[in-house]
């Protein structure tokens, strides 16, 4: 096998190894489950890409959600800019729920909204949003490569 790359590319973005706890030949996780291939729309990736980036969210999504105590996940992907897809890559929102987290199920899609509209506010250069260190993304790295181990 060989060793990982230096980066992964999101999009047009640099991911350093170092952020990433989880990869395949097809897909990486770091926080969210992002592919490895440069495909824009979901309908572009291939049937075997299909299959490895759900079985990949499967094991991740399991493992986060005993490593966070959450009962329940939800799984997103925003496919196309109307659909509030901000960076051009496919990829998965994986996110571990509890039963305190919103008043209202459905009010999950208003964060994701919002922080869909912070990530664009980031890409027009918004200085306002303070982006976690690189060190900060390492650790929650390292924190969730020990859940497959």
């Amino acid at each position: 096998m060989d060793p990982p790359p230096e980066h992964y590319m999101f999009g047009p973005y640099k991911i350093h190894s170092k952020e990433v706890f989880y990869a395949t030949p097809l897909s990486f996780a770091m926080v969210n489950l992002r592919p490895v291939l440069p495909v824009k729309r979901f309908d572009d990736l291939s049937a075997e890409e299909v299959s490895d980036l759900w079985h990949s969210a499967q094991k991740i999504g399991s493992l986060l959600e005993r490593h966070h105590g959450a009962s329940s996940l939800t799984f997103t992907i925003q496919d196309g800019p109307q659909a509030g897809q901000t960076v051009p890559h496919v990829h998965i929102h994986i996110l571990p729920r509890k039963s305190s987290d919103f008043e209202k199920n459905d009010e999950i899609y208003d964060a994701l909204d919002e922080k869909e509209k912070e990530l664009k506010q980031k890409l027009d250069l918004d200085k306002d949003r303070k982006d976690r260190s690189f060190e900060e993304m390492v650790r929650e790295a390292d924190e969730y490569r020990t859940l497959f181990s």
